[in-house]
């Protein structure tokens, strides 16, 4: 898997490892569904991180990673 080439199966692959690197617990409120391509660089620079500082990572920088993915969130309407 390529994940410098930006399509959907890799944002998929990205957030779903993130979800899991960083424990969330509900990891519905967080799906590849709710990104769109064209946030895929800003997606990869949070993967690369979360990956680098795997099992590393304090409460601050855990906290400022989910909030920057809730802030790139496509709004839906209900």
């Amino acid at each position: 898997m390529n994940l410098g080439e930006p399509n959907k199966e890799n944002m998929h692959f990205m957030i779903e490892n993130m979800k899991t690197n960083l424990r969330v617990v509900n990891g519905s409120i967080i799906s590849a569904e709710d990104f769109n391509l064209d946030q895929y660089e800003d997606i990869y620079d949070l993967y690369r991180l979360v990956e680098k500082k795997k099992g590393k990572m304090t409460t601050m920088e855990l906290e400022g990673i989910l909030a920057e993915l809730a802030s790139m969130r496509k709004i839906t309407d209900a």
